[in-house]
């Protein structure tokens, strides 16, 4: 597949980029290792002013990195403002907390003193990060800010439709003064043979749909490279009879419907308990048909298009497919625009648990609602689904939803609110979903060599 960027709000194609040939592709990771080499022995306070200055550039360029997001994927512009400030934000994160959590520590073992065996973080190597359309900046430095911080560097395969937001993250880093610290390359998917069997590359980070996760996690295995994977997901919203209503629904209709319905971890499936559930739907269906389709431009816009039209065509099949299996399918509001990428909202009921439709993904402004009888049967809805990245709890009491979420088979839970990032809280599933966390120090020390250094006495008895 080439790279080019179409304006999905206006299907204008406005770019097109030649995808890599074996040759640039090799030569793109000789540049990342021979970035490594420098980088590795850069003092940690050099990797993070680094850092400290990139955060700076995207701040001071806030609405012009922003506008390249809405150009790319059709992200409302507050929603691309918004997704530039928690890169400022995870990258200062790590230029305050990267100290503390790289100095290497002590160990105590039988037969040593207390200084005897040090376990040191190194970094490395090269890594392979193939990051995703529907946040182009954040996914990028969700896996680069902590891994540069270590030492490690990055080869860069980010989505083809988002080629100028791979360029500009590239640019930002070098601009900063870390010339070739991430490497783009527009390469096919099948150049991930090429990639993950050269000996400088050291790991695999992707951000993607399940079957990319499986093939390229595979020739990572294959290759003896650790990868981590961030996949797909299909969160579960519970509200439970002591929730408050009006809250939980206006959370359900921003869990479902920020970035266009298109987050791993947005609100896909309602699990609400019987003596709220028509009320809630009621109030549900109001909330959702007051979303206004348009320029995602324009500040008055509250669904945006989606990232293109083959998104449409597959959230359309999916949702025709549940519909011939006898879901209840209603479209909500007012008519979405005939220009661009839209999708008109849609609401599905009377979905069988452990049903295709149950067990699928629908990436995009649908959502599914289920009727559970008690807290007990909305844990069982909840864990049926293959997917385990986040969900979230609604409820008066705390410590009643604190004890649901511990039931719960899945990475993240969030209390009253949908499931969040930030650049405070690690981030990453089970079960379908993948495996491995990114951010704060699980983050940082996913491709980090651990190394043990002992000192024993050399007349010692062996």
């Amino acid at each position: 597949m080439g790279y080019q960027t179409t304006n999905p709000y206006t299907n204008e194609v406005l770019a097109t980029f030649d995808t890599a040939t074996p040759a640039q592709i090799d030569a793109a990771i000789a540049a990342a290792d021979a970035a490594f080499r420098s980088w590795r022995d850069t003092p940690l306070p050099e990797r993070l002013a680094v850092l400290d200055r990139a955060a700076d550039i995207l701040q001071a360029g806030r609405r012009d990195y922003a506008e390249v997001l809405t150009l790319e994927m059709g992200k409302l512009i507050a929603e691309a403002e918004a997704e530039v400030d928690l890169c400022v934000d995870m990258l200062r994160y790590y230029v305050r907390n990267a100290p503390g959590l790289l100095t290497p520590r002590f160990l105590r073992a039988a037969g040593y003193g207390d200084t005897d065996v040090q376990l040191v973080p190194e970094p490395q190597g090269v890594l392979f990060a193939v990051e995703p359309w529907n946040f182009p900046y954040y996914q990028v430095i969700r896996i680069g800010a902590p891994q540069l911080a270590v030492g490690n560097t990055l080869v860069l395969k980010h989505a083809s439709m988002v080629p100028q937001s791979a360029l500009r993250m590239v640019s930002l880093l070098a601009e900063a003064g870390g010339e070739g610290l991430i490497t783009n390359v527009f390469a096919s998917h099948d150049a991930a043979e090429q990639i993950l069997a050269d000996d400088r590359v050291r790991g695999l980070a992707l951000t993607g749909s399940e079957a990319a996760g499986a093939s390229v996690a595979a020739i990572a295995a294959k290759n003896l490279k650790k990868s981590t994977l961030e996949l797909g997901g299909a969160d579960a919203f519970i509200v439970l009879e002591d929730a408050e209503l009006d809250k939980a629904v206006n959370w359900a209709v921003f869990g479902r419907h920020w970035n266009a319905g298109q987050v791993c971890c947005s609100s896909k499936r309602m699990i609400i308990v019987d003596p709220l559930y028509d009320e809630f739907v009621d109030k549900y269906r109001a909330g959702v048909a007051r979303l206004v389709a348009g320029d995602p431009m324009d500040p008055a816009t509250t669904l945006a298009p989606l990232s293109s039209r083959s998104a449409v065509d597959e959230l359309a099949g999916k949702v025709r497919a549940a519909r011939e299996a006898g879901v209840t399918v209603e479209e909500v509001g007012e008519p979405v625009p005939e220009q661009g990428c839209f999708f008109q909202p849609t609401i599905m009921t009377d979905i069988p648990v452990g049903s295709p439709t149950a067990n699928a993904e629908f990436f995009g402004p649908v959502s599914s609602l289920y009727r559970a009888a008690d807290e007990d049967d909305a844990v069982r809805i909840a864990n049926s689904s293959p997917f385990g990245l986040g969900g979230s709890v609604f409820s008066a009491d705390i410590h009643r939803a604190q004890r649901l979420a511990r039931r719960l088979d899945t990475g993240m839970v969030f209390i009253n609110q949908p499931t969040g990032v930030a650049a405070e809280i690690p981030f990453g599933g089970v079960k379908r979903s993948g495996y491995g966390r990114e951010l704060v120090d699980l983050g940082l020390k996913e491709f980090v060599n651990e190394k043990v250094i002992a000192v024993t006495d050399i007349d010692g008895a062996f």
